[in-house]
């Protein structure tokens, strides 16, 4: 940083620089002339590093936050020194974004979760990694605000399996749905409203088991396929007698390609970053 300040700062007048102060004299002055035009060059440049600066840092700050996260599993493998390293790295790259308000347009879409230590997501992965039954595959968050003000909705979708019945890791989505509202410059309320279980894709195993390849498909075979494929549960949180639970959300860090979230109460952290849209 100090080197690509380094020309601006020790660039100084020369005498002829205080001296030549009308144009008749400049025009006579060929070498004060080149002297002064490179110097506008150099400080141009100086500018343009000094503005590349914080944005350098910035992309350090990121490789930082993935680099301490790459070996934790999501979270669910870690130790305190590690926690220690990700808190330090999700401070330091939240500071860029203090006091801005969010932006709507860039947080609309869909995000990857990278890592998490919120207990409600750490006990699926370690379900997950404990039970012989019960797949994780990833876990994302979608928020629906491009045409918005002041909020939208979002869903918290997991993509889940059981091995041999399911595909794998993708078997069913689990999808919880919430409203939001902006509360303030980076905190936003969630309303959450169902949960729906759907996209049932079933292994090959069990397609053959239903419906053998090698044997004519009966319409009933056809029709439990038809079913299961097309099967959709869904539960509401709430009535109109009771509101679903609701919860604060502090949205700490937010550009194009990476997102950092804390749900306010002790709830956890999270880090995302921008993933392809879901396919409905």
């Amino acid at each position: 940083m100090e080197l690509a300040f380094g020309p601006l700062l020790s660039f100084r007048p020369t005498k002829t620089d205080t001296r030549e102060t009308d144009g008749s004299q400049a025009s006579r002055h060929g070498p004060f002339k080149l002297h002064h035009q490179g110097g506008t060059r150099s400080a141009a440049c100086c500018a343009t590093q000094r503005a590349q600066v914080p944005e350098l840092s910035l992309e350090n700050e990121k490789h930082n936050l993935l680099r301490a996260i790459q070996d934790t599993q999501r979270g669910l493998v870690t130790n305190a020194h590690q926690r220690s390293d990700i808190e330090e790295a999700m401070v330091n790259l939240e500071c860029y974004c203090s006091g801005a308000l969010i932006d709507l347009v860039k947080l609309d879409g869909t995000w990857r979760l990278q890592y998490t230590s919120a207990r409600d997501v750490l006990i699926l992965l370690e379900s997950a990694a404990t039970l012989p039954f019960f797949q994780v595959g990833q876990i994302f968050q979608k928020f629906d605000c491009l045409d918005q003000s002041n909020g939208g909705v979002v869903y918290n979708v997991v993509k889940w399996s059981i091995p041999t019945l399911l595909e794998e890791d993708n078997g069913v989505t689990l999808l919880v749905s919430a409203k939001f509202s902006v509360l303030s410059a980076r905190n936003i309320y969630l309303q959450f409203e169902e949960v729906t279980l759907e996209n049932i894709n079933i292994s090959g195993e069990l397609q053959a088991l239903i419906a053998p390849a090698l044997l004519p498909r009966s319409f009933l075979s056809l029709q439990i396929l038809q079913f299961i494929r097309a099967f959709k549960a869904r539960i509401p949180l709430g009535n109109q007698d009771r509101r679903s639970v609701g919860g604060l959300y502090y949205l700490s860090y937010l550009d194009n390609n990476m997102l950092l979230g804390r749900a306010v109460g002790g709830g956890g952290a999270f880090v995302f970053t921008r993933a392809q849209p879901l396919e409905s």
